[in-house]
């Protein structure tokens, strides 16, 4: 399936439809697979789900259900949002902070809402007690405003070794939108490559760190305190780089809405996330108009009832079917796109999918999307 994966990113402009055409005749033997969220649910070894996409596509709901179907089979899970914009306590309805708390009738799910980009005098763990005194933290600091973006991965590093801490069953990270949780995904890979050539140079250097030690006095902290502290984050980010390349320890499953151009960011996403190895088989489709019926089914009974109909009426449907008429287009796309991917597509309701009733009704479409399912109002 190269040919279509390179037709994809050729051009900004790329054809979906002849991309996705591609696919099919790439994927024409595969046995499509269940449309459903229960291989996540069920697969027992995972303890980190991502869950991401484009910005306003439902990601945070998605988290907040998935979550809700891992409680019925895990003693404890978290959800944790790593999105500046925080939605976690609009949509439980419940306030929510940096540290985890229990979500209202429930003894085993918690949420924390958390800002990746920690500043750096607040990462103790990184530079340990006493850094101060010794100099150890203001030479971190300073190291870290003379490599451009060295500060938010550091900080990045010191949350997962913070998430690795916690006693919990299966972490779910409800991230921020595509091009920030990439560039997230991407630290423990660009500063294991940036600690190897610290590590590296280190003989290199000894001597002149000797001769600025002797210069600057007590203030500046021993190459062996400094290297120590070096390798022990190192540590950390090789730990962590290992558990995102573990299909049984860590999985993403990617948001999306039946529109252009979430489907080419979806595209994009699954490509740079096999570029970083990390596992992806599920899609979720959100705001989906009527996905137990197709628009020819739906145009065939508006015809039928167009004459009954007054015009103010025959003006909103038409719009509907034209809706549904290009929803059901991206979708075929997506089925064509993604043959050997779960593909989940969740309804769009008539009303907000807010609180602890509502998204527990609503996370039975991930688990049974093919069913029926009682939606409370």
């Amino acid at each position: 399936m190269d040919d279509y994966n390179d037709a994809v990113f050729a051009t900004p402009t790329a054809d979906i439809e002849e991309v996705a055409s591609m696919a099919e005749l790439a994927d024409d033997d595969l046995e499509p697979l269940p449309a459903s969220l229960k291989n996540v649910v069920e697969q027992e070894s995972l303890q980190w789900i991502f869950v991401g996409g484009k910005g306003g596509v439902g990601k945070t709901t998605t988290s907040c259900c998935l979550a809700l179907q891992l409680a019925k089979t895990r003693a404890k899970v978290l959800v944790v949002s790593t999105d500046p914009a925080h939605n976690l306590s609009d949509a439980f309805a419940q306030k929510f902070g940096k540290d985890p708390t229990a979500v209202t009738g429930y003894d085993n799910l918690f949420c924390m809402e958390i800002d990746p980009e920690i500043e750096m005098d607040e990462l103790a763990e990184v530079t340990g007690p006493g850094a101060e005194a010794n100099g150890i933290q203001s030479l971190m600091q300073d190291l870290t405003k003379a490599i451009p973006g060295i500060d938010e991965a550091m900080s990045f590093a010191e949350l997962m070794k913070q998430v690795q801490a916690m006693d919990y069953d299966v972490i779910v990270f409800d991230t921020a939108p595509t091009g920030h949780t990439l560039r997230l995904l991407s630290f423990p890979s660009m500063l294991g490559k940036a600690f190897d050539k610290i590590m590296a140079l280190k003989n290199r250097f000894s001597g002149l760190f000797t001769q600025m030690q002797g210069m600057m006095g007590p203030d500046m902290p021993s190459e062996d305190m400094l290297l120590g502290k070096l390798e022990q984050t190192r540590e950390v980010i090789e730990r962590v780089n290992l558990t995102f390349k573990d299909p049984t320890k860590t999985t993403f499953v990617c948001v999306c809405i039946p529109e252009f151009l979430s489907l080419y960011e979806t595209e994009r996403l699954v490509q740079e996330l096999t570029k970083l190895d990390f596992d992806t088989h599920n899609i979720v489709v959100n705001q989906v108009l009527f996905p137990d019926k197709d628009a020819t089914q739906l145009t065939e009974w508006y015809e039928e009832e167009k004459p009954k109909l007054s015009e103010t009426s025959q003006d909103l449907l038409s719009k509907l079917l034209a809706r549904k008429r290009m929803q059901d287009k991206y979708v075929n796309q997506i089925w064509d796109l993604y043959e050997d991917f779960h593909v989940v597509l969740m309804p769009l309701l008539n009303h907000e999918v807010r609180g602890s009733d509502k998204l527990e009704s609503f996370s039975e479409h991930l688990v049974d999307a093919e069913d029926e399912v009682e939606d409370v109002e």
